[in-house]
């Protein structure tokens, strides 16, 4: 049992920084000689660490399972602190090198395709503008690729939406809006030339969306079912916006992107148009995703704060 007595009772029984790294290896790897490696010490070293660990609180931090080693209720608790404290202490380096550097900065974020266009995009050419010292990566992925990388530290937020059954509570979520849903085939589409476009049209044509349990599947196939439409003809799931636009354009195929998405695309390439053909379809809204009481770094927030208000 873990004695504590005061707050700062686990530093005073000795608890080290050497200790939480290796807690939060063992956190991230599961096996002890990999978390080793992954602080660069041996295996030894990283056993008599854990004995440690042991004896300042008192009680073991990992046990042998049928797969080898696991971390135990107690170990998993201080391992998921000591996450933290790394990455806070990660996110501190960062602030101190903006602040010696003046001004320059790496931030890191991830979206999903609709809000990567219709937020990110534009956040980031003025971000360049006013901060051209200031580099900037985008991870454009699923929601819950994203949040993983996000709880791991790879990224310092992301615009996307909080997946059903993830515990959420290391996560928090800030909604921004509603995501509309439209139709792009390729210019000449037969559905091009029909005056007073239908619904039922369009679905006798192959329809490419996500696999079925992505949200933008369902969502749509539940629009269509409340309208007292048929399920569309789907030959093929990819959430590869490449190979969609290839599909499109290769075939009389019709996509189901984020409008947002649908309007750059349109806007910029020759071959591609939105059918008009407004379904009603709103995917529930995305918002901005960060760690809980994770503060960002002065050149994140600041391009945060643009995504938030939905600078153009």
């Amino acid at each position: 049992m873990i004695m504590t007595g005061r707050p700062d009772a686990l530093l005073r029984k000795g608890l080290k920084l050497s200790h939480l790294r290796l807690l939060a290896a063992l956190a991230e790897t599961g096996q002890l000689t990999q978390a080793a490696g992954l602080i660069g010490i041996s295996q030894p070293a990283a056993s008599r660490l854990v004995a440690e660990i042991e004896a300042i609180i008192e009680a073991p931090v990992h046990e042998r399972t049928g797969r080898g080693l696991g971390l135990t209720a107690e170990g998993r608790a201080l391992a998921g602190r000591a996450q933290r404290i790394r990455l806070e202490l990660d996110d501190a380096a960062r602030d101190l090198a903006e602040i010696a550097m003046g001004g320059v900065g790496q931030v890191r974020i991830g979206a999903v395709t609709g809000p990567a266009m219709d937020r990110v995009l534009p956040a980031l050419q003025s971000e360049r503008l006013n901060h051209p010292n200031v580099s900037v990566e985008v991870v454009v992925q699923p929601s819950d690729l994203l949040c993983e990388q996000l709880l791991a530290g790879r990224l310092d937020f992301a615009v996307g939406r909080i997946p059903e059954g993830l515990h959420a509570e290391p996560l928090t979520f800030r909604p921004i809006e509603a995501e509309p849903i439209a139709l792009i085939a390729r210019h000449g589409h037969p559905l091009f030339s029909r005056p007073g476009l239908r619904p039922i049209e369009a679905l006798a044509y192959d329809w490419v969306m996500p696999g079925p349990d992505s949200l933008l599947t369902r969502t749509v196939l539940t629009r269509l079912q409340a309208l007292g439409l048929p399920r569309p003809m789907q030959r093929l799931y990819t959430s590869s916006f490449l190979l969609t636009l290839a599909m499109i354009q290769q075939s009389d195929a019709i996509a189901v992107l984020a409008r947002a998405s649908a309007l750059q695309i349109s806007n910029n390439e020759a071959l591609v148009g939105l059918l008009p053909l407004d379904l009603g379809i709103e995917v529930e809204p995305f918002g901005l995703i960060t760690r809980e009481r994770v503060s960002l770094t002065p050149a994140s927030q600041r391009l945060a704060d643009m995504i938030l208000k939905g600078t153009h």
